[in-house]
């Protein structure tokens, strides 16, 4: 890793009553870099989101974001502090039109910033032309680009995305990733999870293999492809 880390997990454990879901987990990301977590069903990434945005509370360890502690920090106080979620499942208000689920994602400022509006417009156009029709009738792969572009819309420095490429489209999945490209490439740091891990790895500076809720290989995205261990879990090669 170089630079400062901005986001520091020391020995992170957490627990879902008595399963140990995070079992000691640490890892680092610096500030303007892209970081991916891959991992099986079950090995912890998207709990490990969950505790950084502090939806969950962990039973031991810390979080630290610009070296301070925010381990105990509420939920909607991390978004102010410059993190922001898109959680898995994309989580759009469907009653609610395109525009409004974006204005919501501005909540912690004081008036929705048109020009960051026409930003995430202009990195996803068909939100704008859909941006009057209810969230619930958009198309998977829609509702994907909602939901990362509501999280942009607090203006995070650190960005959580939680499987973007579930369940889409393979054409959509391409145009996704080459958008979040461009949202590293204007200053947000990134942390990703995602089982497609070809698209994550060559997205990302470095990666992290999360199994069952350990940190099994981690290292620069090169070095992860070139894994044998990744090649046969995640990418289907034999050494």
């Amino acid at each position: 890793m170089s630079g400062e880390a901005l986001l520091r997990l020391e020995d992170l454990e957490v627990s879902y009553g008595n399963i140990a879901a995070l079992k000691g987990v640490s890892l680092e990301v610096a500030k303007g870099e892209v970081v991916c977590i891959l991992g099986a069903n079950g090995a912890g990434k998207t709990t490990t989101m969950r505790t950084i945005s502090r939806l969950l509370r962990p039973r031991a360890g810390r979080i630290l974001f610009h070296g301070e502690d925010i381990t105990q920090v509420p939920a909607h106080k991390v978004v102010h502090l410059g993190i922001s979620h898109s959680p898995e499942g994309r989580r759009v208000f469907g009653i609610l039109t395109v525009e409004e689920n974006l204005w919501l994602g501005a909540f912690t400022e004081k008036r929705v910033d048109k020009e960051r509006l026409r930003w995430v417009y202009e990195l996803f156009p068909r939100l704008e032309e859909r941006r009057k029709q209810l969230a619930g009738t958009l198309s998977g792969g829609e509702q994907q680009m909602l939901a990362i572009g509501r999280s942009l819309m607090s203006r995070p420095e650190l960005l959580l995305l939680d499987e973007p490429s579930l369940g889409i489209a393979p054409i959509l999945v391409r145009s996704i990733f080459e958008r979040i490209r461009e949202i590293a490439g204007e200053g947000v740091t990134v942390l990703l999870v995602e089982q497609n891990a070809r698209a994550a790895l060559k997205l990302a500076d470095r990666g992290y293999v999360l199994d069952v809720g350990t940190i099994a290989l981690e290292g620069s995205s090169a070095d992860l492809l070139a894994s044998e261990k990744v090649q046969e879990a995640y990418l289907g090669k034999k050494g």
